[in-house]
């Protein structure tokens, strides 16, 4: 290890030799919580459904219903049980690395440690984009929500607001934003049982039409439908189609590395939020996936005419497969309930992304790999020159002003999924090398607070799942050529081989021998951390209890003396 990372603890007191911390700053008997300037400050509850309010967005309620009319529904669900069952061989990878390594930057950083600097510029990057783009997407469909109301609605209007609202939650600290995303998470939650209710009491009848329908719609039109092509090939597309739409809409390890930096206690509550991610992607994204088809056939009017482009304005619905059933079973009150959920939802995932973006490229800076100044912190932990640039990226929303929404949207979408693909097979070539690196230096893996199961396969699996969805999800460009088309699929691809060969370049950098890794680097200081604290950990049930005033037990904040960075 360089003087630069190196960590020494003695007597209970972390000396950082990194120029943010030194000897002189810490008092004896003193704990840091980070090598950087970053705060823990949340805690279970606000961990857990922060990684819930990152996974559930637009795309599961509006744009899932783009899957639902391309393969129908049976192609639905088999293609978002598939992804989900290789994002979780990812999750599995990401989980023993940052319960292990709950650093800043999560696992950009990780990537630059333990395969190549170079790697790790190409992976931060990457995700920096990944996320900033994913704020205007999210402002932009808020419009088209919202015009389920009303066609007059100034859309300028609506994506100043955000912007300024996304300023304000992120900018006021840690606590403020995790506090608020609890809140918003809470309101998804809610959301989906509600339409899970709703998609298992029409089905059996409980509807104004008194239709008990079932699973008509997999009989009329059909179980799959055919997309691009006809006959079998058709409905392989339409199954590849639902494929692509399971890839941008199902995610969620990279929402928890990205805030085990400012959690509490990691080495438990980010372990927990890991594990539940499985959960999560059952009853959310593989139930959602059949609900979308029972309620609504894949030929649906109103549905093929808003992704096609040729219906707009009020009552359309915002394109939400659930709100197009509840009108055409004739429920009256319902769709303005979901709707305005929807809007809550939305605005939730944004206000994510901007908290994940600002993060990844504040540690794009502590690694070199952006400018120094965007290392400088407030006193309440938040990367003030990151979190700016960051919210330069919101204004992209008021290209819907002039172009449409549902163009735009078209647009980012095809920007992101390949960005997030990218991401998982970043993190699954990074754990390949890690798990090499503890092989070589002799490190019982099973001494770690987490440990992968059926390791190292799980990460040459999803490395393979991914690199193939990254490498075919474009293919129509090709059929028949168009280059407009291959651009908008393929930018993202094409973009992060250049990063990294240019880096690569410019740094002359080498790739990480497995017998040279750093696996130590700061685990010393979060152990220290986690020893500081006199009290147990604190259940997410618990901690719900004491929110709501039904239990008063000690709060997991009780520790010894702590130096705040």
């Amino acid at each position: 290890m360089s003087d630069k990372e190196m960590k020494d603890v003695d007597d209970g007191v972390v000396v950082i030799r990194d120029g943010q911390k030194t000897s002189s700053e810490i008092q004896p008997g003193e704990i840091s919580e980070n090598a950087d300037k970053l705060q823990r400050r949340l805690n279970n509850r606000q961990i857990q459904l922060i990684a819930i309010g990152g996974s559930i967005g637009t795309a599961l309620f509006v744009s899932i219903g783009g899957g639902l009319a391309k393969g129908g529904p049976l192609s639905l669900l088999l293609a978002y049980t598939l992804y989900s069952c290789l994002l979780g061989l990812v999750n599995n990878c990401m989980a023993e690395m940052a319960t292990l390594h709950p650093v800043s930057g999560g696992f950009i950083r990780m990537a630059g440690k333990w395969v190549d600097d170079a790697f790790g510029f190409m992976a931060g990057w990457n995700f920096f984009f990944y996320e900033a783009l994913l704020i205007p997407f999210e402002i932009t469909a808020l419009n088209l929500v919202l015009s389920y109301w009303r066609d007059d609605i100034p859309t300028a209007a609506v994506c100043a607001g955000c912007i300024v609202l996304y300023a304000l939650i992120n900018i006021l600290a840690v606590r403020a934003y995790g506090e608020a995303e609890f809140w918003l998470s809470g309101g998804k939650v809610i959301l989906i049982a509600m339409l899970f209710s709703f998609t298992f009491i029409t089905m059996v009848g409980g509807n104004p039409k008194h239709d008990a329908y079932g699973f008509r719609y997999w009989k009329n039109p059909g179980p799959m439908a055919e997309h691009h092509s006809t006959g079998s090939l058709g409905r392989f597309e339409g199954f590849l189609a639902a494929l692509w739409s399971a890839s941008f809409t199902v995610v969620g390890p990279e929402y928890i590395a990205m805030v085990a930096a400012e959690a509490k206690r990691p080495r438990t509550y980010i372990k927990n939020a890991f594990k539940t991610v499985y959960w999560r992607f059952g009853i959310f994204f593989i139930a959602g996936a059949l609900c979308v088809g029972i309620v609504v056939p894949y030929n649906d009017p109103t549905l093929v005419s808003i992704l096609s482009g040729t219906q707009s304005g009020s009552g359309t619905a915002a394109a939400s497969p659930y709100v197009i059933a509840m009108s055409n079973l004739g429920v009256s009150v319902m769709p303005h309930i979901t709707n305005a959920l929807m809007v809550t939802s939305i605005f939730s995932a944004g206000n994510t992304y901007t908290y994940c973006a600002t993060r990844s490229l504040y540690g794009l800076a502590l690694e070199g790999r952006a400018p120094r100044f965007l290392k400088k912190c407030t006193r309440n932990g938040v990367p003030i020159w990151a979190f700016c640039i960051v919210m330069l990226f919101p204004l992209l929303s008021f290209l819907s002003v002039s172009s449409g929404s549902s163009q735009v949207l078209t647009w980012l979408i095809n920007l992101i999924t390949a960005g997030g693909v990218i991401d998982y097979i970043v993190m699954c070539i990074t754990y390949i090398c890690f798990f090499n690196a503890c092989k070589a230096q002799g490190v019982d893996r099973n001494t770690f607070p987490y440990t992968g199961w059926f390791q190292p396969y799980c990460g040459y699996i999803g490395l393979t799942g991914m690199t193939l969805v990254v490498t075919f999800y474009g293919y129509s460009a090709f059929t028949p050529w168009d280059v407009g088309t291959f651009f908008s699929y393929y930018t993202m691809v094409i973009v992060a081989p250049v990063l990294f060969v240019a880096w690569k370049l410019i740094k002359r950098t080498r790739f990480v021998r497995s017998t040279e890794a750093d696996l130590v680097w700061e685990t010393p200081i979060v152990d220290a951390y986690e020893a500081s604290f006199l009290s147990p950990p604190v259940g997410f049930g618990t901690e719900m209890l004491q929110l709501i005033g039904l239990r008063r037990d000690k709060k997991d904040d009780n520790r010894g003396s702590v130096a705040v960075s």
